[in-house]
């Protein structure tokens, strides 16, 4: 994956690994490499290029229970990888003499890791055969001297691979988002429209439908492709649609049920596709976060890093995280992780009070050893009051407002502008009379800021008013 853009992607759950290395182990590409590979003997012949010579290609597609036209192709391919991945070495270029490979035993007495790297080293040579285009044309434009005429071609190899990685980075957007359809498939035409009709475009014209037609096409043959090799599940376009490839770029009409909207193809991430694709956006210095990733961390690193997930993924990550930890230290050690006057502590803090509703009645303590801190105190008599627990002291107005502030803040820096928080500055200011006038004066680093976001967010001209006033006096106060 070329662009190694590093805003962090949205947090991906994964299966366990010995639960991806069985899949890994039965998708019909790496079984079928494996089996050649047992296969092999003293009598197996490769060509100059390591590939089974033509006159082998029959019995190897008989050991794998192949027949039909493509089963030479298909047992040419499995060959390929099982060299490709150390299932076979050469032993003699020259005599094109093999033998088994040091990671064939890998698939047997390997860990799962050992069999998921097998996996990622057959999943390379697919995605390299998928950017490749059809070997018909290839054969057409030989030059004499044997080599391949790209110009003429009209391929280029960079952008193509390019293309795939860039398809494949949205599919796993897609999934990975809170918003995507999760295990779903994703429509065909979607996922090439992704890459080229730009997000400020109202209505495609003609030149993008048809770009997006050809993208479709292209990806088809590149699905297809992938399928075997257990990184996809992938519903061809319906071959009646192929005719006219027109119609396949056209948004399918309004009222068609799901039926008519899978004949324009669809494509589903497998849970070993996600670690597959995780594993190579990890490696092209993308930050790709796993669900997980952060249980065997301190509380810092918990409410930090949650911070930007989305609000399942980050609830996902708490429960592993509170799973391996005693209640109550869980909470002391999350209260301690929250404090601080720096711009990300509401968002921290927010975090916290998510997690510690997911922590029972034994954390009561450590939520009464903060009642008295000015950053903590208001959180905590959240806490205890939707716990059920009596005697829990009213809060000063001075800590009503600072805990008000420091909420705004976090869902400002959680969410921007969204509806939620337009919704939670009109109820405030409802709320309270006289709340600017108060506000301002509130001892907390972000006032200003919240203050002017109220001003921006409240539709009603008068209120927004008061709120811009009342964060010029915090700015004025604060000296800044």
């Amino acid at each position: 994956m070329s662009d190694s853009s590093r805003s962090p992607l949205p947090p991906v759950r994964l299966h366990p690994e010995a639960e991806l290395a069985r899949d890994a182990l039965s998708t019909p590409l790496l079984s079928r490499a494996a089996r050649l590979a047992r296969w092999a003997g003293p009598d197996t012949r490769v060509d100059a290029g390591g590939g089974l010579v033509d006159e082998q290609l029959p019995a190897a597609a008989e050991v794998l229970g192949l027949s039909g036209d493509d089963a030479a192709a298909y047992a040419s391919e499995a060959w390929r990888v099982a060299v490709d991945t150390g299932l076979v070495e050469i032993v003699d270029e020259d005599a094109g003499t093999v033998a088994a490979g040091a990671d064939l035993a890998l698939l047997t007495g390997g860990s799962p890791q050992d069999v998921l790297g097998v996996w990622l080293g057959a999943l390379e040579t697919v995605l390299a055969d998928a950017s490749v285009p059809d070997l018909d044309d290839l054969v057409d434009v030989m030059d004499a001297g044997g080599e391949v005429d790209f110009s003429s071609l009209d391929w280029d190899p960079e952008a193509e691979a390019e293309f795939l990685d860039g398809v494949l980075g949205n599919l796993y957007l897609l999934t990975v988002s809170d918003d995507g359809p999760g295990d779903g498939p994703v429509p065909l035409p979607a996922l090439a429209a992704s890459m080229i009709v730009p997000s400020d475009m109202g209505e495609p014209t003609n030149d993008v439908l048809e770009q997006v037609s050809d993208a479709m096409m292209r990806l088809d043959d590149q699905f297809r492709l992938l399928q075997p090799v257990g990184l996809v599940e992938y519903q061809p376009v319906d071959e009646a649609l192929m005719a006219d490839a027109e119609a396949a770029a056209e948004e399918p009409p309004a009222g068609l049920d799901d039926t008519d909207v899978s004949r324009y193809g669809m494509v589903r991430l497998t849970p070993l596709g996600r670690y597959g694709l995780r594993s190579r956006l990890l490696e092209a210095g993308f930050e790709a976060p796993a669900v997980g990733d952060l249980a065997d961390k301190g509380a810092d690193a918990l409410l930090d890093g949650t911070a930007t997930y989305p609000q399942a993924a980050a609830q996902a990550e708490t429960e592993q995280w509170l799973a391996r930890r005693e209640p109550l230290a869980a909470a002391r050690e999350l209260l301690a992780a929250a404090k601080g006057l720096d711009s990300g502590a509401p968002l921290r803090r927010l975090r916290c009070q998510q997690a510690l509703s997911l922590v029972g009645a034994e954390a009561e303590p450590a939520l009464r050893e903060v009642l008295d801190d000015p950053e903590l105190g208001g959180l905590a008599r959240v806490w205890l009051t939707e716990a059920g627990f009596s005697d829990v002291p009213a809060p000063s107005q001075d800590l009503v407002f600072w805990l008000t502030v420091d909420t705004v803040a976090a869902q400002l820096a959680a969410e921007g502008n969204s509806d939620e928080l337009r919704a939670l500055v009109q109820g405030l200011a409802a709320q309270h009379s006289g709340f600017f006038a108060a506000a301002w004066r509130v001892d907390h680093p972000a006032t200003a800021d919240v203050l002017e976001a109220m001003g921006r967010l409240h539709p009603d001209k008068k209120i927004a008013k008061e709120a811009r006033k009342a964060a010029f006096k915090a700015r004025s106060q604060q000296g800044g």
